[in-house]
């Protein structure tokens, strides 16, 4: 893909769901957008964070190899959002917003930053956005973020954003005011006529659609079986369970395997589910190893763990641990 640069917030995000509720986790557009990009290529953030910003989550960023040098930590809050979904989960109620350190945030690209290949501007003032855009040579593509907070608030700036980009990413409630209609086609329609080549609506449960001026596409959701509560993440004591997790092929039994052994995975309960018959039992709790589990063929990764609800622990050969929320 190239350089990838994004510009956006971090923030502490407060979520009530019908499912269950979390208060202050890691949250924000650049967040996210940084985070499932470095799956597929490196990534450079510009953001801002307030001097109570945890440094778990700051480490989080880092095991993703996401590059830092542009994440300033200023004196005063970090952003916070307050929000609730109902059983529809495609759009969210907006119940607070306190921008904090956010409110005068005024990104400065690094030299090293400023010839990215691919730019996402995430959800930041749309004065700001463009202030980014003047910063940096133009790139092949431009994708951009924003909110209800922004549409309210700065309409006319955020149109003139609109006219530098490539993608716009909103999801169904924000184009519907954006646009000012409840027929996404005429929303598309007036939307891309303003400058985007292309329109992404995330729609929830109900997946995606893109509009360009030639087609329009839709992908479904990916359907879950059982849902968490947004933004849940294994803390580092869901990991801590007294026993080493070793390359595959060993044995994770408190200790280091014989190399060859059949490899073997540690299964922690997590508080996402109740310990399969026939297994052993080690004294279920929350992040406590609760029994290992020989499936007879060397397992590499999260997809081959078996769907239990419980949180699987690998290590495969770049000595990299992945967990797998089942």
């Amino acid at each position: 893909m190239g350089k990838l640069l994004v510009v956006g917030s971090v923030a502490l995000d407060t979520v009530k769901t019908p499912f269950g509720e979390v208060t202050e986790v890691l949250g924000g557009s650049a967040t996210y957008f940084s985070t499932a990009a470095s799956y597929f290529t490196s990534v450079d953030l510009i953001a801002v964070v307030g001097e109570d910003f945890p440094e778990q989550h700051v480490a989080f960023l880092k095991s993703r190899k996401i590059d830092l040098a542009g994440l300033e930590r200023r004196p005063g809050a970090t952003f916070r959002w307050k929000g609730a979904y109902s059983h529809q989960l495609n759009e969210a109620q907006t119940l607070d917003t306190r921008l904090n350190v956010f409110e005068t945030f005024r990104p400065k690209i690094p030299a090293q930053y400023s010839s990215p290949d691919v730019l996402f501007l995430g959800n930041i003032d749309p004065n700001l956005q463009l202030d980014v855009l003047q910063q940096v040579k133009r790139p092949a593509l431009v994708a951009c973020d924003t909110m209800n907070f922004w549409i309210n608030g700065k309409r006319d700036a955020l149109w003139n954003v609109l006219q530098h980009i490539d993608i716009l990413i909103i999801n169904d409630g924000e184009a519907r005011a954006l646009g000012e209609d409840t027929n996404l086609v005429k929303v598309a329609k007036k939307i891309l006529a303003r400058g985007p080549k292309h329109l992404i609506v995330k729609r929830g449960e109900y997946g995606v659609l893109m509009f360009n001026d030639k087609q329009v596409f839709g992908a479904p959701a990916f359907q879950l079986l059982d849902g968490l509560e947004p933004g849940h993440q294994p803390d580092g004591d869901d990991l801590q369970v007294g026993a080493e997790v070793v390359e595959v092929g060993g044995v994770l039994d408190g200790g280091k395997g014989d190399e060859g052994s059949p490899p073997r995975f540690q299964r922690h309960q997590a508080g996402l589910g109740e310990l399969p018959d026939g297994l052993p039992d080690g004294g279920a709790g929350d992040g406590e190893l609760v029994g290992e589990l020989d499936l007879g063929e060397p397992l590499t990764g999260p997809d081959e763990a078996p769907d239990d609800g419980f949180l699987y622990l690998f290590k495969d050969d770049l000595a990299k641990v992945d967990v797998a929320s089942r």
